[in-house]
């Protein structure tokens, strides 16, 4: 007979291994939930903190609180920077190890700038509760900026808004940041038109949401022009810079408001937002498996790592093929397969030490349908081949992701946010904030001595460059 209670060590606390903590309550083991952040975050909401729609308090929610009726589960602050297989135990980046019977790996994924890192610094992506805060005081910076100025061809500059990446958040921010500006932020400025602003959407591929029926990708471009959207398809971008972006495609030629170059056109953008890639966590590079083009961990089809049936890994973080294609990075996934590997751990943590497990059932996903909000009362979705679009749609959405929202303080909040701002246009998260962010490895504070307002004022004004005659109108 066993002597001690089967040790479940999960580590991150996203929707994979959330769910997973979740779906052991009640069985004969101890869980041990790892993460870096001490909060849940609905990631499918985050792009509304990005454009004032909801702050961060409504989409985030501690881990402890939400594990505090559990008690066979406690959280863990902090982040694992290896995994010893033979010796079963998580090392952690403090020094610390933590024994485990099993392991689920569900770190998640970070964004991806296919090599060019660098562009992390004038393009922020949309990840973190810090992006989303990012995200958010760089456009209300822009028109608070073009308000003070009176050079026009500054003001395009800074009025003109780039969203590279034609997937689900990437049209999620074009919609939502052309639906701030011509409606939201239309009454409170007095030198600018707000809702002249030009939101530019820039896809490398031949068309947007590739991963959706073609029908629906048409329709969601009818609802971003409706908005006034400017969608360009074949141009991948090949610079980005503080001054906007270069690129090189078929669409180069008939993009209204762009600089011609020698070889590539210019976009000329005060603020540019990656949403175009992603890539699976960093943890799955230490770990000494094989992985796939995208970092991904290649799992056995119960999603377990080969040679090491103790050992899971579900989410953003495993490749696993079904019907001959892997499975999309989507949370509905990741939440089947916690369930799915809870019930294995559940199972075979009943067994005696002297009996065999018996054979796993490969993990099946079940697909529920896929989609993507545009703006107010503009949306796309598809499920069991019924295809919706328009205010059909954006109800289904909306009711999908309130109900999986955690906590019925947090649905409700959402929810009478959203009906105030559906009937007035009033959104009241437009704060401008210091967020302290930086591209990754550069978020130490600066030791720099903060000059004083007389100083800081000379010091601006000697600094500030004349107008660039390149700039267009």
């Amino acid at each position: 007979m066993r002597r001690e209670r089967p040790r479940v060590v999960i580590v991150g606390g996203g929707f994979g291994g959330l769910t997973a903590a979740q779906a052991l309550d009640g069985a004969a083991v101890d869980v041990t939930l790892v993460d870096k952040t001490n909060y849940h975050l609905f990631q499918p909401l985050l792009y509304q903190v990005a454009i004032a729609g909801l702050s961060p308090a409504e989409i985030a929610s501690p881990i402890r609180g939400i594990l505090a009726g559990q008690s066979n589960a406690r959280v863990l602050l902090g982040e694992v920077s290896g995994v010893d297989f033979d010796g079963r135990c998580v090392e952690l980046a403090t020094g610390d190890v933590l024994d485990y019977d099993y392991l689920v790996l569900a770190a998640g994924a970070r964004t991806s700038y296919f090599g060019h890192d660098g562009w992390e610094k004038s393009a922020p992506s949309l990840k973190t509760l810090e992006d989303a805060l990012e995200i958010r005081r760089r456009v209300l910076l822009a028109f608070e900026r073009a308000e003070a100025i009176d050079d026009p061809r500054e003001r395009s500059r800074l009025l003109t808004f780039v969203v590279i990446g034609g997937g689900p958040t990437g049209i999620e921010l074009a919609g939502s940041i052309a639906e701030l500006s011509r409606f939201v932020l239309a009454q409170d400025f007095r030198s600018i038109d707000p809702r002249e602003a030009k939101v530019i959407l820039l896809e490398a591929g031949p068309r947007i949401l590739a991963s959706y029926p073609e029908s629906l990708a048409g329709r969601a471009i009818e609802q971003l022009a409706e908005l006034g959207v400017e969608v360009r398809t074949g141009s991948r971008v090949t610079a980005i810079d503080e001054h906007g972006v270069e690129l090189i495609g078929d669409s180069a030629d008939d993009v209204p408001g762009l600089g011609a170059g020698r070889d590539t056109v210019r976009v000329f953008a005060d603020t540019v937002v990656w949403g175009a890639g992603v890539r699976a966590a960093p943890l799955g590079e230490a770990l000494g498996v094989p992985l796939d083009r995208s970092g991904r961990v290649q799992v056995e089809p119960d999603t377990s790592l080969p040679g090491h049936p103790e050992v899971f890994c579900i989410g953003d973080m495993a490749h696993l093929e079904q019907d001959g294609a892997p499975l999309p990075g989507v949370s509905p996934v990741a939440m089947q397969q916690a369930r799915y590997v809870a019930k294995i751990i559940e199972r075979e943590s009943k067994l005696d030490d002297d009996r065999t497990p018996t054979e796993r059932k490969p993990f099946r996903y079940f697909d529920k349908g896929t989609m993507a909000t545009i703006g107010r009362s503009r949306a796309i979705a598809e499920a069991r081949g019924i295809h919706m679009s328009g205010f059909l749609a954006w109800l289904a959405w909306l009711f999908v992701h309130i109900w999986y929202l955690i906590g019925f303080r947090n649905r409700f909040v959402v929810l009478f946010t959203w009906a105030w701002s559906y009937f007035s246009y009033r959104r009241g998260a437009r704060l401008i904030t210091a967020t302290g962010w930086a591209p990754t490895d550069e978020r130490a504070p600066s030791a720099e001595p903060v000059p004083s307002r007389r100083e800081g004022a000379r010091a601006r004004s000697r600094a500030r460059p004349p107008p660039r005659a390149a700039t267009p109108a």
